[in-house]
């Protein structure tokens, strides 16, 4: 099952980002391929809700996290393989009758372009098929999981073809005669194509594997354990933000007694980050890959939206507010549809004047409340709107990100606690930047 998800979101989490700036894929790219980086990035913007699919998964780069193996081909080999099976015109084949003194002459040389694509095509598929064959060796001698047997199944189901038991008597050096090259090449591109692609992807998700494995050990990132189904819904015990320098790690619990998370705290105290950190944590259990922290547990999901940099959109006449609005109506709209969707929202209904936002704010979030099923993380500045909340429904958890004040100075601990915030630093922030005493200065 699809997990639900929109460009909205992936921003806002900066899952995958522009070119610019860091973002949650890049930090995971290490793939030795091209195919490995499509695949990688079409998990990225694929999660899912399938507990199978999730599991396996993360088995697998469990197993290559524990078994520091090398990637086993040469990169070079699947560009070339790539561009000799998209050629299957079949006035391209070579033919044995064609072997005269001119042929022979004009290979020796160089000149035979032709021949010398198809030969390095040859070559390439030859090697890729060696290494494969060594690799399931290697793979074979260190134990496979349960979950990654079934791509080893696949992938040996291919090799042990019988049209494939030359490969066993060759050698890997060995320079290949003419009317070899003519069979290898008519069964490569027209009779073997599809087995090959096949061994392509395999070899395309074994780099993913290996690469994210790899970003596992470095940055000491734990695997998200599935959860059944019940009254708990998730726990994070050391989770930061993982492109943040020297983040601060929060644990984070959530129940379907207190499905809602009421986030307050000053300017610059950590709310977006905090929200963001939860985000990507949970949408990166949902592509099965490991997350940053010392360990999480969280029953599946069927979808995430959150709203955090939400642009006006003044080429449709939407100010700020009306955007706010459409997107809680949308939200809305799917929570009526679906269970299990994590919604997180941050300074709701900013776009207008407090007054207003306080009353829309505690109507929205009462609503809301109303579902058991879903997550909702909602920051806001309007701490008043907590009382009445705090009276309306009984699963709402209020917690805020504390400001330590050393004589005028704020210092934030980035560290959430239960409550809800009393900090009032706004003027404060704007003396200590003496921007009155600019403007006085200019009077």
């Amino acid at each position: 099952m699809a997990f639900k998800i929109d460009s909205q979101t992936i921003s806002d989490l900066k899952i995958i980002g522009n070119s610019k700036e860091k973002d949650i894929y890049t930090l995971f790219n290490n793939t030795k391929t091209i195919g490995g980086s499509r695949i990688l990035k079409d998990m990225f913007l694929h999660p899912c809700s399938n507990q199978d699919e999730i599991s396996y998964r993360t088995n697998t780069i469990q197993y290559f996290k524990d078994h520091d193996f090398t990637f086993p081909f040469s990169t070079e080999t699947f560009d070339t393989i790539e561009f000799y099976l998209e050629n299957t015109d079949e006035r391209t084949r070579l033919d044995t009758q064609e072997e005269n003194l001119k042929h022979k002459f004009d290979r020796i040389i160089g000149a035979d372009t032709h021949y010398q694509q198809l030969n390095k095509g040859v070559t390439n598929c030859l090697r890729i098929l060696k290494d494969f064959s060594y690799f399931m060796k290697m793979l074979s001698d260190n134990g496979v999981n349960g979950y990654f047997h079934n791509d080893i199944k696949s992938i040996n189901d291919i090799l042990n073809m019988p049209e494939l038991g030359f490969i066993k008597n060759l050698e890997k050096s060995e320079k290949i005669a003419y009317k070899n090259v003519v069979e290898y090449d008519c069964f490569f591109r027209f009779s073997f194509k599809n087995e090959l692609l096949k061994l392509l992807y395999y070899a395309y998700r074994i780099d993913v594997f290996m690469a994210v494995a790899q970003v596992a050990n470095e940055l000491n990132f734990s695997f998200a354990e599935i959860m059944n189904p019940g009254n708990h819904i998730l726990e994070m015990k050391g989770v930061y933000h993982p492109l943040v320098p020297n983040a601060v790690s929060n644990d984070i619990g959530i129940s379907e007694k207190g499905n809602m998370i009421f986030l307050t705290g000053a300017n610059m105290a950590g709310k977006s980050t905090f929200m963001k950190t939860f985000g990507i944590a949970m949408y990166l259990a949902h592509i099965g890959f490991p997350v940053p922290a010392k360990s999480m547990r969280f029953v599946i999901q069927n979808g995430m939206y959150s709203t955090i940099n939400l642009a006006d959109n003044l080429n449709m006449g939407f100010s700020h507010f009306y955007a706010e609005v459409a997107r809680v109506k949308k939200v809305a709209q799917s929570v009526n549809k679906n269970d299990r969707l994590i919604v997180i929202f941050d300074e709701l209904f900013r776009g207008t004047n407090v007054k207003d936002a306080h009353e829309a704010t505690v109507a929205v979030l009462n609503a809301f409340a109303g579902n058991r099923k879903c997550v909702f993380i909602i920051s806001t500045h309007i701490v008043e709107a907590a009382e009445e909340l705090k009276r309306l429904r009984d699963n709402i958890k209020f917690v805020y990100l504390p400001t330590k004040m050393f004589g005028n100075v704020p210092q934030y601990t980035y560290k959430v606690e239960e409550g809800i915030t009393k900090d009032r630093h706004g003027m404060l922030i704007i003396q200590n930047e003496n921007i009155l005493d600019i403007l006085k200065s200019n009077c």
